[in-house]
C-alpha cells in the first residue's frame, strides 16, 4: 500500500548524483530542498531504502521515514507546489 516518505541522502565522496535524482523523479518524488524529497511510494521503507541503494557508493548515507496522515509540518522558502503536494499526502 502506497503511503508518504521522506528521503534525505548524504553522498560523501564521488557525489554523483544523477542516477539517485532520476530514480526519485522516475518514481514521482518531488524536491523541497537540496538532498530531501518525498514520495508517495509503496512501501516499507526498507524496500523503497534498497531500491535506492544502488544509486550511491558504500560509504554514502541514506534515511527513509514514512510520514503518516495528520502529521504537523511547517515549511519556510519552498515552493507552494511543494506546500501542495504536502497537503495532498499529508494534511492541513
Amino acid at each position: 500500500m502506497a503511503a508518504a516518505y521522506v528521503i534525505s541522502y548524504d553522498l560523501r565522496k564521488a557525489r554523483s548524483y544523477d542516477t539517485l535524482i532520476k530514480q526519485l523523479r522516475d518514481w514521482g518524488c518531488v524536491s523541497p530542498l537540496e538532498s530531501l524529497w518525498f514520495g508517495y511510494l509503496n512501501g516499507p521503507a526498507a524496500a523503497i531504502r534498497d531500491g535506492l541503494m544502488k544509486h550511491i557508493d558504500a560509504d554514502d548515507g541514506l534515511v527513509v521515514i514514512e510520514v503518516k496522515p495528520t502529521s504537523d509540518w511547517a515549511i519556510f522558502k519552498a515552493n507552494e507546489s511543494f506546500a501542495d503536494w504536502l497537503r495532498k499526502y499529508v494534511g492541513p
